[in-house]
């Protein structure tokens, strides 16, 4: 059965702070985007508030159409040579020191836009060489040549979601194959020292043993961090939402990833893949990260 009414623990406070409109003045000046905005993520005042942002390179138009997205999809502009520079700059300016850098999907270049993210992630290191980088990377179809030569951007964490689990893959991301995202992660963990990261959203059908055999998989892939959280419809013209979770299940799938070996779980009802990032990265050397009541 569908559920329709919003648990109150789900409802988040819109909190407009001249940090939200003084990020939002700044990525327009620029001609950035962001996924948070893109994705109409719950998260966003929150992250804008404190000068914080996940970029969104190469356009905002995505080829493939994942039922759980906003992401506007169509026919992608040809790529901006001079938005590295600009992400760049606006990290400095902005004060960042872990960034996010994701991208949509483009099948319709020869590398998946991979040369992008190395000069994208180049020239951050460049400008803020104290700033860590993760870059939230398409699955690029499996071309581990574009792969091999992304990873020699000097970047600190590599994220590419499954999303879900296996059985949902046609009705939830049908131009997605979940054992090429696992050969995608396999492969960076066998071809560079780097942290690998996966994350998942609940909600939409899965069950509690699914979800284990999922972490399982991203276990053996090789992946240091998994991010879990809820699915929200961000319109009315995306996929239902078939469930809402309770915190103890979060904290279920928390202790199962974490007793299986995975270094981090970040588990909970407004966990989306770059949230609260750069206190992933830091809890990476100090105490594992117990899951909040959001």
């Amino acid at each position: 059965m569908k559920t329709k009414r919003l648990p109150e623990y789900l409802k988040k406070n819109l909190v407009l702070s001249g940090g939200v409109h003084d990020t939002k003045v700044m990525l327009r000046h620029k001609g950035l985007h962001t996924v948070c905005e893109s994705a109409r993520c719950p998260n966003l005042s929150e992250c804008f508030g404190m000068s914080r942002a996940t970029f969104l390179i190469m356009g905002d138009a995505c080829t493939r159409a994942c039922r759980f997205c906003s992401v506007d999809k169509g026919h992608p502009r040809a790529l901006d040579p001079d938005e590295p520079r600009r992400i760049a700059r606006s990290i400095t300016e902005l004060g960042i020191r872990h960034a996010v850098i994701t991208s949509v999907t483009r099948d319709d270049l020869q590398d998946g836009g991979a040369d992008h993210f190395y000069k994208t992630a180049r020239a951050v290191k460049e400008t803020s060489p104290g700033t860590t980088v993760e870059l939230l990377t398409p699955d690029f179809q499996g071309n581990k040549d574009a792969i091999a030569h992304l990873l020699e951007a000097g970047f600190e964490i590599f994220n590419h979601n499954v999303e879900t689990v296996p059985r949902l893959y046609k009705k939830i991301r049908p131009q997605a194959i979940y054992e090429r995202s696992l050969d995608v992660l396999r492969f960076v963990k066998q071809q560079k020292h780097i942290l690998i990261k996966s994350g998942l959203m609940v909600g939409l059908g899965e069950t509690v043993p699914e979800i284990k055999t999922v972490l399982k998989d991203l276990k053996e892939a090789g992946c240091d961090i998994v991010t879990i959280g809820q699915y929200l419809m961000p319109t009315l013209k995306n996929i239902p939402v078939q469930a809402y979770l309770t915190h103890n299940v979060y904290e279920e799938y928390r202790r199962f990833g974490t007793g299986i070996g995975i270094r981090y779980v970040y588990a909970g009802p407004f966990v989306r893949s770059s949230y609260h990032a750069q206190e992933v990265m830091d809890g990476l050397t100090r105490e594992p990260y117990l899951t909040r009541k959001m």
